[in-house]
């Protein structure tokens, strides 16, 4: 495979790592994004871009076979503090990058969705991607643009944000040496490392996956108790950890985020994968380095 292949959002998480991937194997890769991240490799081009000009977006997709869209506001706390601006990006922004490509004949449009479309819960975080994957099957059936989504679980790795939920509890443990956990410690999710994502987000490219969501989650389901036990020994912390359940968040799900029924997904996980031990060590690695 040697395309020119569009990540929008590249700077990013799981942009980042598929944009690597892609690269490997010899395409050419353009990364559109806010900022210029510092793991962006010399042989990919990098571009600033607004999501909502579409005649600069329409410029950078020229010639490409498959733009991949990572862009957006993806911190649940976020969106629920600035709707409007959430919807704008999430939404119409994606609205920009759907009518560049069906101006100039993509072959297919690959869209980073989450589980929480399936659920009541992440705020305009969760309505602005059901509202996306609605739009983006609506310029399927008008104008036959072909896509994949990808509605992706719990992700954790590097180069992950700082609100990211492992992230955030390993960086607290290190720092702090005990950690308030807003929760009963009975919540579960199925976890991915974001390099096996990566991976996935990849292996979809086969024809097989066209126009079907695909829900990319991991081989390991631990409670929010294991997670954190793993962590302090890991860390070599004591555990000291508070589970405050009178502060549970009303933003997450906690057992599973299947309340709604959005267009049926097939179900993709890796069939070799990172051990979530070697995943938190890695994290902790990364955070303690940054902080000498």
């Amino acid at each position: 495979m040697s395309d020119k292949i569009v990540i929008i959002g590249g700077s990013g998480f799981v942009g980042s790592h598929t944009a690597d991937y892609l690269s490997e194997l010899g395409n050419e890769v353009v990364i559109l994004d806010r900022t210029k991240a510092e793991w962006i490799r010399p042989d990919q081009s990098f571009y600033e871009i607004d999501l909502n000009d579409s005649d600069e977006i329409k410029e950078h997709l020229s010639g490409a076979r498959f733009v991949y869209h990572f862009a957006g506001i993806a911190d649940i706390g976020e969106a629920k503090a600035n709707p409007k601006l959430t919807l704008s990006i999430n939404i119409m922004g994606t609205a920009s990058v759907l009518e560049a490509c069906v101006d100039l004949g993509i072959e297919r449009f690959i869209y980073a969705s989450t589980m929480y479309v399936y659920s009541p819960y992440g705020s305009f975080y969760r309505a602005s991607k059901q509202a996306a994957e609605i739009v983006i099957e609506s310029y399927h059936e008008h104008y036959d643009l072909d896509y994949t989504i990808l509605r992706y679980g719990s992700l954790y790795g590097p180069r992950s944000q700082e609100w990211n939920g492992l992230h955030k509890y390993i960086s607290e443990v290190l720092k702090e040496k005990k950690l308030i956990y807003r929760g009963t410690g009975k919540e579960r999710r199925e976890y991915i490392h974001v390099q096996d994502a990566a991976q996935l987000s990849i292996d979809i490219l086969n024809e097989q996956y066209i126009n079907k969501a695909i829900t990319v989650t991991g081989n390991q389901v631990l409670n929010s108790e294991e997670l954190i036990d793993m962590i302090f020994e890991i860390a070599g912390v004591k555990k000291n950890v508070d589970f405050s359940s009178d502060q549970i968040s009303e933003d997450h799900y906690r057992m599973t985020p299947y309340r709604y029924t959005p267009k049926k997904a097939l179900k993709l996980t890796p069939e070799k994968y990172t051990d979530i031990g070697q995943g938190i060590l890695e994290i902790v690695e990364e955070i303690s380095s940054k902080s000498e």
